[in-house]
């Protein structure tokens, strides 16, 4: 079944011209010349993948991305800007308000291509059922209080920014919409030590409800993410009201332990360079290139998948191209030498 691509574009040729390639390349796509059509037409049309201008009449593509970002069956589509617009300020206020990537016209078909599969391959992984069962999250039974928690107002992270800091007083929990967030501790040598990866639906924070305490630990956003934040006292008020609640909750907290642990396991025995290999080889493969073409691949999104540090990564990637299994330039990855990658893993 083609994957189903919303394009909002004021400017008719580009329109049409860009319709007419990701038609060509089977999509089945639904233009809009503005952003208000745009946003009329999407809970309609339930696009894969969103793509948007952003200088546009009537609603311009930010205010298009705020939208949808408050439906909740639209607000984890992925979402590509397309813009001439090129200031460095410009990309960072798209990528805060939850953009998924950015291109700048004009561009080559190949890129725009790339960048649509990339996002579908990305969400395909961390939606699949081993990436499901690897987060340990129960969504049925875990509605009740995640309701809850979607009351509160979204907060948006950028990829790097810090949520909380060790030692600051602590008195919410926070639960995650979109993205992927870690937990860590510096040692004396201020070497980062990750405690947690957390995905979408988990809950981490301050998980003390008797005491006042104050965070043991670092957390920021390893990609751009969003998230409830809720005080303590509001879930110990759900709590007696509805005991129900606070059994799912804790159902919920031992899973998290056991995820825990097995990331931590994970951490200790398998190597940095044998994630990496394993994630470039896993998008590869979702994206269905063969062997002598280019992947577009963020980082973050290869630190997302791999659940590994950015930095981590980044030194990976940099002892492959050296060693001349991969070549790297921008955000593409050329994989020379599958065998080695597929030694490594």
């Amino acid at each position: 079944m083609s994957k189903k691509i919303l394009l909002i574009e004021d400017d008719k040729t580009v329109r049409e011209n860009t319709a007419e390639l990701l038609e060509l390349s089977n999509y089945k796509v639904e233009t809009a010349s503005n952003g208000k059509i745009g946003v009329e037409k999407a809970p309609v049309f339930q696009p894969d993948v969103v793509i948007c201008d952003i200088m546009m009449p009537e609603m311009d593509g930010y205010q298009v991305l705020e939208n949808l970002s408050k439906d909740d069956s639209l607000r984890k589509i992925p979402f590509i800007f397309l813009s001439a617009k090129t200031d460095h300020k410009d990309v960072r206020r798209g990528m805060n308000l939850g953009a998924d990537d950015y291109l700048t016209k004009p561009f080559e078909e190949e890129e725009l291509i790339d960048a649509i599969e990339s996002r579908l391959a990305k969400a395909d992984i961390l939606n699949s059922p081993q990436t499901k069962q690897q987060t340990g999250s129960h969504l049925q039974s875990f509605e009740a209080l995640k309701e809850i928690f979607k009351s509160e107002p979204v907060k948006s992270f950028a990829s790097g920014e810090t949520i909380f800091e060790s030692g600051k007083t602590s008195n919410s929990i926070y639960l995650i919409e979109k993205g992927v967030v870690k937990t860590y501790k510096l040692d004396e040598n201020g070497k980062e030590l990750i405690t947690a990866i957390h995905k979408v639906n988990d809950i981490f924070g301050n998980l003390s409800f008797t005491k006042q305490s104050s965070f043991s630990e670092f957390a920021s956003a390893m990609e751009n993410a969003s998230l409830f934040e809720i005080s303590t006292e509001k879930v110990k008020d759900l709590f007696y009201q509805h005991p129900q609640v606070m059994f799912e909750f804790i159902d919920q907290l031992g899973d998290h332990l056991s995820e825990t642990k097995s990331q931590l396991m994970d951490m200790a025995y398998s190597s940095v360079r044998k994630k990496t290999a394993q994630s470039i080889l896993l998008f590869s493969e979702r994206l269905k290139k063969n062997k002598l073409s280019q992947i577009r691949i963020s980082r973050a999104d290869l630190a997302a998948v791999a659940g590994i540090a950015s930095e981590s990564l980044i030194r990976t990637l940099s002892t492959f191209k050296k060693e001349g299994i991969i070549e790297v330039e921008g955000r593409n990855i050329k994989i020379n030498d599958f065998e080695a990658l597929e030694k490594i893993v």
